[in-house]
Parts: structure tokens; sequence; C-alpha cells
């Protein structure tokens, strides 16, 4: 048994070369992504750097209060629109009654973090009643045939023909049946909904009359509320900002309104029933990229059980009607994103928000509809640029205390270890360079934002790495002491030395993940910073110091027990090595030695 596991001993240390290849290409792979990304220095927080105050004055027109408890709501959940990871460091806090500070660090993306914060995300899915192109779009299409003033969508097709031939909520066209030109408008994409984009043929004569509005919609409106709606639906001119904005301005869910969309560059007015299911049933939403179908970005969303099966009763009666009546327009904040249509009831609970999104727009929209909608609607009162709280100075000084901190350790180090410093120095520089291509390339990708108490964090980090190296070095040491020549030394007091180095690590980083979960604000940027050296620290002592011990290991200077490389046997107060001696065998072999056993 002893042959194999030797084997395996001379194979581990005749191939140091590999670990320190592995991580010279990791380095090299960073820093090709670093300069490939034009992200050459870690991004400061809004202490060192300044960056952009936005003040919100919220409005009362949703129904509900402004008071404490829906003003301390909505710091929330823009806290979590703008700082999902914690690290970007922006801060959100109320300022008075009635207005919310949102300040954001130089070198995020501002106009995209304004939208984020202002935007109510209130999230509805309402069936449609009726569609029309309106501008100059609108010059050769005549209204679609669900445009009566009493609202009631058209005869319903029969079971055969509403299963796969429907449209995917194209525009009515100028014929009266309810075929429509294809147009490149976004439809959620599940596996009752078609992505071809044909339109159905039209209804027969003979067909079963339309159920009424209240029974395919859940719409019960007086008739001077229809007419008054009516009225409003064909005055409506999307094309023009300011009409788009009062569009269904002040209604309710419950009631049906008028409501604007862009599709291919292209305004349509909606006019959509009450509300079937709301946006707070969405459990989760998430921006992915669809190579299946070409249909670029896409929101996908997972409802709650409630809001699945609201979702599949709705979308089960529109399923009976013909187009625009099987659509259901998806209304974000009063705009209508989408108007897929239903070939049958979508029962999995899940749907797909498709369309002409970019990647940035689609993670905006799931990130709102996944941190859910401000309880209060906000304007912009002002938008400025502030300068750094803290300024340069701070920051130099804290690089100072750093700069500090590691020469304190240096020295110890050579006093103690001497030759064995220059492994500790290059192994502290190993991290170091790991560390600051990490935090250079985690800003444009999570947005980490380097702020005085994420340095902190680092200079920490300094200790817990060089903590790693002088256990390892104790642990060599012993078995000098012991006898043994350093080869074998290096080789023994690796596993001994690597349970300790783990646990240690694992405390810290243990320490740092709970300190990130239960603080907020700048407190989670330390404990970013710490857990991420003290991952590194496990990466750089398995992959390159052990490695590189084993090298030195060969050498004369360090080998031979030089009194200058740290290992010198003498001054360490090495014992020779016990010898066992053969036992005279038979009768004239004598007591046996504890101390030789």
């Amino acid at each position: 048994m002893a042959a194999p596991k030797k084997g395996r001993s001379a194979s581990a240390q005749s191939k140091p070369g590999r670990s320190l290849a592995l991580i010279l290409i990791a380095i090299v792979g960073l820093t090709g992504g670093m300069f490939a990304t034009g992200d050459t220095t870690p991004r400061l927080g809004i202490d060192l750097a300044g960056g952009t105050s936005i003040t919100l004055q919220a409005k009362a027109d949703q129904g509900s209060a402004i008071n404490k408890a829906n003003m301390d709501t909505a710091v929330e959940i823009m806290n979590r629109r703008v700082n999902g990871l914690g690290v970007s460091e922006a801060e959100v806090q109320t300022q008075g009654d009635s207005n919310i500070i949102v300040n954001i660090p130089k070198g995020t993306n501002s106009e995209e973090a304004r939208a984020q914060v202002g935007t109510t995300a209130k999230l509805y899915f309402r069936p449609v009643l009726a569609q029309e192109a309106t501008g100059v779009a609108a010059a050769s299409p005549s209204p679609s045939p669900s445009t009566s003033s009493s609202g009631s969508p058209s005869p319903s097709a029969s079971p055969s023909e509403s299963t796969g031939s429907t449209g995917s909520g194209e525009k009515a066209g100028s014929s009266a049946s309810p075929s429509a030109s294809s147009t490149t408008q976004g439809r959620a994409v599940t596996d009752s909904l078609r992505a071809d984009g044909t339109p159905s043929p039209s209804a027969s004569a003979s067909e079963s009359p339309a159920p009424s509005a209240s029974a395919s919609t859940g719409t019960d409106t007086a008739a001077g509320d229809t007419a008054k709606l009516q009225a409003a639906y064909t005055a409506l001119d999307c094309s023009k900002p300011e009409q788009r904005a009062k569009a269904g301005e002040g209604a309710k869910p419950t009631d049906s309104i008028v409501a604007c969309g862009e599709i291919s560059k292209v305004w349509y007015k909606y006019l959509l029933g009450p509300a079937a299911v709301d946006g707070t049933e969405v459990k989760k939403a998430d921006a992915v990229f669809d190579t299946q179908t070409a249909a670029g970005w896409q929101v996908t969303m997972n409802f709650t059980n409630g809001g699945a099966k609201k979702f599949a009763d709705i979308t089960g009666k529109l399923a009976q009607n013909q187009q625009p009546q099987n659509e259901f327009g998806i209304v974000l904040d009063g705009e209508v994103v989408s108007s897929p249509y239903v070939q049958s009831a979508i029962t999995g609970g899940q749907a797909q928000i498709s369309g002409s999104f970019t990647q940035e727009e689609a993670q905006s929209l799931a990130n709102m509809l996944s941190y859910g909608a401000l309880p209060l609607s906000f304007k912009e009162q002002s938008v400025t640029t502030v300068t750094a709280a803290l300024g340069g100075e701070q920051l130099h000084a804290g690089l100072l205390a750093g700069a500090i901190g590691l020469l304190l350790v240096v020295l110890y180090l050579v006093a103690f270890y001497r030759g064995l410093s220059l492994i500790a120095l290059a192994s502290l520089l190993c991290s170091a360079a790991l560390t600051y291509l990490l935090m250079s390339l985690l800003g444009p990708a999570i947005g980490f934002a380097l702020n005085l108490p994420a340095v902190c964090g680092a200079i920490v980090a300094i200790g817990i790495t060089a903590d790693s190296f002088i256990v390892y070095f104790e642990r060599i040491r012993d078995e000098v002491r012991e006898g043994r020549s350093l080869r074998p030394a290096v080789e023994r007091a690796w596993p001994r030395a690597r349970r300790t180095i783990l646990v240690s690590d694992f405390v810290s980083f243990l320490a740092a993940a709970v300190l990130f979960v239960v603080t907020v604000g700048k407190v989670q940027g330390f404990a970013f910073t710490l857990g991420l050296t003290t991952v590194l620290d496990v990466v750089v002592v398995f992959f390159f110091t052990k490695p590189l011990m084993t090298l030195v290991a060969r050498t004369k200077f360090f080998g031979g027990g030089h009194k200058w490389s740290g290992l010198d046997p003498k001054g360490l107060g090495a014992h020779p090595p016990l010898r066992r001696t053969r036992r005279p065998a038979g009768p004239l072999a004598g007591p046996v030695d504890p101390k030789e056993a």
C-alpha cells in the first residue's frame, strides 16, 4: 500500500508548474477582459468620486396616501431597483414628508437609473376591445370590427377555428373581417401563443352569436360611460405626446380605459377592458435572450398560484373570441407594451413578453416587475451633479493606510521568516493583482463601486492573506524541527496547513456573508470586499503559494537550509531523525524500548 501513495506524492511534487501556469492564464485573461471593456480602474462610489442626485416628489394620484409607511416602502423598492446587489453604492433616502433623494455614483448609467426610480411599474393584463393605428400610419386602415359603441367583441370563432388560427396581436386591417396586416409587435410567447403572425379567417355568419361584453371581458359599464369612453377612443391620437400622457389618466383597475402603445415606431390606440390580472400576481421576472425563434430579448414571468389561475381564466375566455378581442394588452404605467393574442388557455403559470427590446430595456422591465410597483407616483423635481463627499484627500489617506499596513506585514515577514518572506510577498502581489482586476470588471458587470468601507475591507484582507502564509510556513518549520529535509517537509506540512487555512477562511467568509445580508448601504461594500478577498486568498494559497513553495524547496538556497532562508535546521533547533536499529531475533532479543517503538 505504500508504493501507490508514494507515487501520488511524487506526481504532485513534480507538477507544480501546472498550477502556476493556470493562475497566470487567469491573470492574463482577466487583464485582457479589463482592457477589452475599457474599464481599467475600479468604479468609485459617490463618497469618493461624486455622482448624480435626483429629487423626487410624491403624488397621491393612485388612491394611496402620502404617509411614512408608503414613503418607506417606496424607498425600499427604489433601493432594490438601482442597487439590487447592494454593491453599486446608490443611496436612496427620504427628505421631509413627500420627497425622496436618490444619489447615484459617477460611472452609473444615470439616465437608466432615473427611469428605474421614477417609474411606478403598475402592471395590468387587460382584454383588448378595439385597436387602431393613429397618426400617419392610420391614413389607410379603417377601424377594426370591434369599435362599436357598445364595445362588444365580434362573433366568436368556432372551436375548430379558435385553435391555431388566431393572429399574433397584429393591428386591424382595412377589411371588415378580422384580418390584419403583419407587424413586428411584441407578443407573449408561451405554448399557447403562436409566433407566426398569421391572422385568422373571418368568422362565418352561421356561428353562434357573440357573448356580451360583460361575459367576455367582465365589463358592465353604463350606457353613458360607454359612450364617453368610445368618444375618448375615437378622439385619441397616440402620435401626439400630450394625448399619450393623458390617455387613461386617473382610471382604476376596474374601469375600461383607452391607452397607447408603440409598435415598430408606429403608435396604436387601444380600447381596453377592466384589469383581469394585476402585476402584483407576478412572482418573478427575468430578462432572457431567445436564440431559437429569433425573438431577441424577452421578459419571462412566473405568476403566483392566484395569478396563474386568473391568467388561465382570462386567456381561456379570450381564446373563444376573434381578433382583436382574443388579445390582451400588457399595460405598464398606462402604456401598452405588448398585446399578444391567445390561441388557448395558458395554464402553466408562466408567460413571456417579447418585442423590439434591447438588453437594457428587457432587464429594466424585468427588474421593475420583480421588485414590485411603487405605492405612490413621483414627479422629478430636480437632477443635479454632486461632487465627492470625501474627495481625493480621503482616498489618498485610505490608500496610504493600506500601504503602511502592507509595509508592516512585509517587515514582520522579513524579520521572522527571512527568505520565506519573498514567497509571501509574491503571493500578496498575486492576490492584489487578482483583487484589482476583479474590482475593475465587477464595476460594469454588477455595478460594484469602491467606497471607503470597501477600501477598509481590502486592507483587512491583507492580514487574512498573510495569516494563511504564516500557518503554512509554521507547519513546514515544525516538520524541519522533527529532522526532515525540506522537500518532504513541504509536502507533509501541506495537508495540516490546508485544513487550518480552509477553516479560518470559511469563518471569515461566513462573517462577511452575514454582514452583507443583515446590513444595508455602505457596510455592504465592506462585507462584499471582505468576502471577495477571502475567496481569493484560498485561490492564491492553493494555486500559487503551495506550488511555488514546492519549486523553491528544490533550490540549494532553501533546500540546503541556508541561514537566511528561514528554514535553517540549526536556527530552528531541529532534532536529529530517530533511527531504527535491527533487533536480534530469538531468545537473545531484549525488551522493546517504548521510544524506539
